[in-house]
């Protein structure tokens, strides 16, 4: 009686120590899995605060860009002129009732001064066209304001041909050819006078006798 009363006596302790290990193996195994979730949770955090990182500082790279342009534009538009002075044309007009001659100073207003150095660079043959273009005016034409303007929109034009630019002329009346049968007609293309790299031109002087 006495040995077997001791039997379960002896075995609480041991199911005690069972339980206190099952115990202890859920607490670590609950540990395990909330720092696992919190690891987790943790690269997401920091995922999200990179992307959000280089979001701002795409927005910020994009706003620098669009504020450079800004200065660029505000810097061109406040940039100093660039002029290019020529030495006085002496030409005789074309009129017919008597001897006439012009002699007209000009200055180029350019671009840029790359554009000032190219237009030095083919000065002989910019010279020789305004002086065929002064040639072909009468005093008549050169005496009246509107006839300035459109020799100075003409002078535009001629400055550039030989650096391989051709611009449209308003001025110039163009003559219709009759159509070739079976034949469609081919119109040259201009670049608007706009976009000329020569801006305007000045008269230094203006003398007609």
């Amino acid at each position: 009686m006495s040995a077997a009363a001791a039997a379960p006596a002896g075995d609480a302790p041991k199911k005690g120590k069972k339980k206190l290990i099952l115990i202890i193996a859920v607490v670590v195994l609950l540990a395990l899995v909330g720092g696992g979730v919190a690891l987790v949770m943790k690269k997401n955090h920091d995922a999200e605060a990179a992307a959000a990182a280089e979001d701002g500082e795409e927005s910020s790279g994009h706003h620098e860009k669009k504020s450079a342009k800004k200065d660029k534009k505000k810097d061109d538009k406040h940039a100093l002129p660039v002029f290019v002075p020529l030495d006085p044309f002496v030409v005789n007009l074309a009129d017919r009732e008597t001897d006439r001659f012009a002699q007209i100073g000009l200055t180029l207003e350019v671009e840029d001064a790359h554009v000032a150095d190219e237009i030095k660079a083919y000065l002989p043959a910019i010279r020789n066209n305004v002086l065929l273009l002064l040639g072909h005016k009468t005093s008549a034409e050169l005496m009246t304001p509107d006839g300035k303007e459109v020799l100075a929109r003409q002078l535009r034009r001629v400055a550039v041909q030989p650096m391989g630019i051709e611009l449209e002329d308003e001025d110039a009346v163009e003559e219709e050819a009759p159509p070739t049968p079976g034949k469609k007609k081919k119109r040259k293309r201009f670049d608007s006078l706009d976009d000329s790299p020569v801006k305007s031109v000045q008269f230094s002087s203006f003398i007609i006798q």
